[in-house]
């Protein structure tokens, strides 16, 4: 087994990470130094990113790319990178062998994400929940919901928490829909699993629709939406610099950008239909 990790400066670490996520959507481990952030990604030879692909994807950001052959149990050392996290003090996001003592949460999501992206510790899924709990204030958890890109279903387990029903978990990985599966079940909530193809398949029609995507991702779901249209939209995976691409391509569905979050570089957009 393989591990091949790229190393950029700290500065262009959102930019770098959006453009692996092209490459490998289905996630990356990451790290940081003084001088630089890494991202990691694990295989056999021949089913990782191409070197060319993955200079491409850093740019001007690149400081080295290194290729480091690994042990067999390789598959456990994830463990060893998922802190428990608060979103607003109120929600807390948790693998199951750490227990957070300092106080009770008023929600608590459990998920261990194998193999599949979504620890609720990047700050795009972070704004998403921070979104959604504000749904939830105003008393708009309600009805439908799907999640696009799943992947652990770490934000359709939240969904179904805060009383939304019922929740579609789509993902085009079997390894995330098993992964999702799994969390849904140590968190006692029911999710409607459903294997899509965003790129090629139209999604179901629910009232409220989060998505956790990359750029080129979300304009692809702004044109496949159903033609009833979820009243509220929730999407993160973009840049700042993305931000007119994306509300441009759900406008054109009809939809007005209500508010937003940022962290870095990264946003996270509630979209209403008008």
């Amino acid at each position: 087994m393989i591990r091949l990790a790229v190393r950029c400066r700290p500065e262009l670490a959102d930019r770098v990470l959006a453009e692996l996520l092209e490459l490998v959507p289905e996630g990356v481990e990451e790290n940081k130094g003084g001088e630089w952030v890494e991202y990691a990604v694990y295989g056999p030879p021949g089913e990782l990113p191409a070197v060319p692909d993955l200079k491409a994807a850093a740019g001007e950001g690149l400081i080295e790319i290194s290729s480091t052959e690994i042990p067999d149990d390789w598959a456990d050392s994830w463990r060893d990178f998922h802190e428990p996290v608060w979103i607003a003090d109120r929600l807390l996001i948790r693998p199951s062998w750490k227990v957070e003592a300092s106080h009770r949460p008023e929600l608590e999501v459990v998920v261990d994400p194998g193999q599949a992206f979504g620890t609720g510790a990047h700050a795009t899924t972070r704004m998403c929940l921070e979104l959604m709990l504000g749904l939830a204030d105003d008393g708009e958890a309600t009805g439908s919901l799907a999640d696009f890109g799943t992947g652990s279903g770490v934000l359709a387990i939240a969904a179904a928490k805060l009383g939304w029903d019922p929740v579609i978990a789509c993902d085009s990985e079997t390894a995330a829909l098993e992964a999702a599966s799994g969390n849904a079940a140590a968190n006692d909530v029911e999710l409607d699993l459903m294997r899509l193809n965003l790129r090629e398949q139209s999604p179901p029609a629910t009232e409220t629709v989060v998505a956790n995507l990359t750029t080129p991702l979300l304009t692809e779901v702004g044109a496949r939406l159903p033609k009833v249209p979820p009243r509220a939209l929730v999407c993160s995976g973009l840049l700042a610099a993305e931000r007119d691409r994306v509300a441009s391509a759900f406008a054109k569905r009809g939809f007005e950008l209500d508010s937003h979050r940022s962290d870095g570089d990264w946003l996270a957009l509630l979209l209403r239909s008008a």
